[in-house]
């Protein structure tokens, strides 16, 4: 059997490796491999748990902000802090438009070039390209003059030999499917999304002070001042401009990114019975109502793909497993860990570099096996939609109806490549719409008077207890992120973060079940070894991200390669 390797697989975050083998034209088994080391949660011990948000932001350098919030919320679990209405609708807001933002990116900058084709947007006609625009939205920016404009912006790229981030794809694969006019309306989009994102993410700004690593959070709420009086603080006109953004934010998601997706998917709809996985889905729950802290995205789990019942999600049900990972733990391997209870130390066992191929059958991967009752778990957009949907979510019913009726394909293709890309985009439209709710309820409060942003209770170390242990998850946008923590004497005496990637990109455990990644490639067809792109397709759905599931690299010689043996 021939293998296949691409290393790294990731566009931006992270190295990220795959290898695959071959029967005739079908991967038959693959292998999921991280090449870099994490070390953060050894960083943390012995420090102030009130820092800890600070210095678990730098876990990533793109998803800061979701390592803040549930950093923050596990040392508020172990304190037993419960925080400001205020607070809250300011931690939604700011979270909220980072899960629109990133899913925009993603779709356009992450994944898109995996099925439009730049070169073929060269011998599109700009008018009927506005034709074809204009069939689907109203969107202003879908004038002859923005894709003639584009479609000459490309062809300079090209004639320069100078591609940027058009370079290394598989220009002219014969997978492609999109006419040339589809495909420089994508490109245009592609273009117009790099100065939506860098604009509706001033509300970083404006509420954390600064985007990426916002610093206003703090443990027991916020420490953005509310006067509607002070130009220094969080005003009625800021909060205008927040509302402006939001609705700019909204305006893309359904006028460009929803159409966009729609009509690209209706030219792949063979990729709605590829790519699977595990067939388990797993979700936190996320965005608490500030007067119940019942929350907006429900917690739950979908096993073996069905969709009568929810399971309730029971953190102690967590472990993780090393036994193909290069740590090793202090009672041996064979056994998990509960993350209040974890290790992360190392014991690189693998090839030196520049290597051809991984032992596959020993420790392959950074990354730790994470298991829910002993089974992998996917984590991400399509769990998050998986879980409300079945759980009688009525606005996720609607969308996910709505979607697939446009797509003309059934409920069955949500457990699919195109599934998983279509979730992303049901969920970035939810939660733009929320997100303009969640600021109309700031405003509403500030009205009445309530300026409470922070509660001080249990602020100084003298008043905790001599040890505590608490967890904080978020729905991050790739899914379910946990931090656990543990306080002795007023200090970190363990820490673990079980990161959204870490669950996807699991390589086996003791038992030998693949993770999340390696599972969705299984039976996935190959038309050509030497230009793998349907693998590209099914892993960049998951949008994953090494940058959080593992850090440090050292200096090598491989940037980028696909081997066939």
């Amino acid at each position: 059997m021939a293998r296949i390797v691409i290393d790294p697989i990731t566009r931006i975050e992270g190295h990220l490796r795959i290898e695959a083998e071959l029967a005739g034209n079908r991967i038959v088994d693959a292998w999921s491999s991280s090449t870099m080391f994490r070390g953060i949660e050894k960083i943390l011990q012995g420090r102030d748990p009130r820092d800890a948000w600070y210095i678990t932001q730098r876990i990533c350098g793109v998803c800061t902000t979701v390592h803040a919030i549930a950093s923050i919320r596990a040392v508020e679990s172990a304190l037993g802090i419960r925080i400001p209405p205020n607070a809250e609708l300011i931690r939604n807001i700011i979270i909220g438009i980072q899960n629109v933002q990133d899913h925009v990116i993603h779709f356009y900058h992450l994944h898109a070039l995996d099925w439009v084709d730049i070169t073929s947007a060269l011998q599109a006609d700009p008018a009927k390209t506005a034709t074809l625009a204009g069939s689907i939205s109203a969107w202003p920016g879908n004038s002859v003059q923005r894709f003639a404009a584009v479609r000459d912006r490309l062809k300079k790229f090209v004639s320069s030999g100078r591609l940027g981030p058009f370079a290394n794809a598989y220009w002219g694969h014969p997978a492609y499917r999109l006419p040339p006019e589809a495909n420089l309306m994508a490109a245009s989009h592609y273009l117009e999304a790099l100065d939506w994102q860098r604009e509706v993410i001033r509300i970083h700004a404006i509420l954390g002070s600064k985007n990426p690593h916002p610093q206003t959070f703090l443990v027991g709420g916020m420490a953005i001042p509310i006067d509607p009086d002070s130009q220094n603080a969080l005003n009625a006109d800021r909060l205008a401009t927040i509302r402006r953004l939001l609705v700019q934010a909204q305006e893309f998601v359904e006028q460009v990114y929803i159409p966009d997706l729609i009509a690209v998917g209706s030219f792949y709809k063979e990729w709605a019975g590829i790519g699977a996985g595990v067939g388990n889905y797993l979700c936190y729950g996320d965005f608490p109502d500030p007067a119940t802290g019942a929350q907006w995205i429900k917690p739950g789990i979908v096993m073996n793909k069905d969709l009568s019942k929810v399971l309730p999600v029971d953190h102690v049900k967590i472990s993780e497993y090393v036994d193909h990972s290069w740590y090793k733990y202090a009672a041996g391997e064979g056994k998990g860990l509960h993350p209040w209870e974890g290790e992360s130390e190392e014991n690189y066992t693998g090839p030196k570099p520049p290597y051809a191929q991984l032992d596959t059958n020993a420790r392959y991967s950074w990354v730790k096996a994470p298991r829910y009752q002993e089974q992998p778990m996917e984590v991400g957009p399509l769990a998050r939609m998986l879980v409300a949907y079945a759980a009688g979510h009525k606005q996720v019913q609607a969308a996910v109806n709505d979607l697939l009726g446009k797509l003309s394909v059934g409920p069955e293709a949500l457990f699919s490549t195109l599934g998983r890309t279509a979730a992303r985009g049901i969920d970035a439209l939810l939660m733009a719409r929320q997100s303009l709710v969640w600021a109309d309820a700031l405003a509403d409060s500030m009205a009445k008077g309530d300026y409470r942003i922070h509660a001080g209770r249990m602020w100084e170390p003298s008043s905790w207890p001599a040890t505590a242990a608490g967890y904080g998850w978020h729905e991050a946008p790739r899914g379910a992120l946990g931090h656990w923590i543990k306080i002795k004497d007023q200090k970190i005496v363990n820490y673990q973060a079980v990161v959204p990637t870490t669950w996807n990109a699991s390589p086996r455990d003791g038992k030998g079940l693949r993770g999340p990644y390696e599972a969705a490639l299984i039976d996935t067809p190959v038309a050509d070894a030497q230009k793998p792109l349907e693998i590209l397709r099914t892993i960049h759905s998951f949008d994953p991200c090494l940058a959080c599931a593992v850090h440090v690299v050292a200096p090598g010689e491989e940037t980028f390669a696909v081997r066939t043996s």
